[in-house]
């Protein structure tokens, strides 16, 4: 069977209703940076999927090539991810989307190198005629999180995030926002298929300890 990222990491893949404390390990990603309103029809971050995916699955698929990849195993492509932030900002208002800046990203196996992502890149390029020189390999180290499963639109996100925001000061934590830690959403319903009322949306924040009393994860 394919090696499959929300069956083997149900920690990180499978968040409930209420929050919970997760320690994220680093990983790799597939990204491409922006900013701007995610919804404008043909905009960079739409634009910015398709270089995702086009590269997404020329990695998958490269068995099929003369390219070989070290280690190489099969595996389900993940779902897309999004690290989001507004500058000037630590939370976000979701009501200036034009002033959003966005890492949009798809998690790689381990087995993936810069090398073989920059060949994925070239051959993508070559084939399906799609710029993709933007496509970058990001490590992120998230380490101490809280996460929550959003159920609904994206634009009603802001209830859940101030419920999990309730949470951590009840439980002795405190958001920990930072350059490198970020709002991050894990997409797990694809919007073209599931009604906004639906869509099943990971919200991750940074965090840290506020006091020794708090609940270890």
């Amino acid at each position: 069977m394919p090696f499959n990222f929300k069956k083997e990491y149900r920690d990180q893949y499978n968040a409930k209703t209420m929050p919970s404390v997760v320690e994220i390990p680093p990983a790799n990603y597939i990204t491409v940076r922006g900013k701007g309103d995610p919804n404008a029809a043909g905009g960079s971050y739409q634009q910015a999927l398709s270089v995702l995916y086009t590269v997404a699955y020329t990695l998958k698929m490269s068995w099929k090539t003369d390219y070989r990849i070290e280690g190489f195993y099969p595996y389900v492509v993940p779902p897309l991810e999004g690290f989001w932030w507004q500058p000037g900002r630590d939370d976000i208002d979701y009501g200036a989307k034009a002033e959003f800046c966005w890492i949009s990203a798809i998690r790689l196996p381990d087995f993936i190198r810069k090398a073989d992502l920059a060949w994925a890149a070239e051959q993508a390029q070559r084939r399906k005629k799609l710029d993709c020189s933007q496509a970058e390999f990001l490590t992120v180290s998230e380490g101490l999180c809280v996460q929550v499963m959003h159920i609904g639109s994206y634009d009603d996100e802001p209830a859940t995030l101030a419920y999990m925001s309730a949470w951590l000061a009840e439980h002795g934590y405190r958001e920990d926002f930072s350059a490198c830690r970020l709002h991050h959403e894990i997409y797990l319903s694809d919007p073209r298929k599931t009604a906004p009322e639906k869509r099943r949306t990971i919200l991750r924040h940074p965090i840290a300890l506020l006091s020794s009393a708090a609940i270890q994860p």
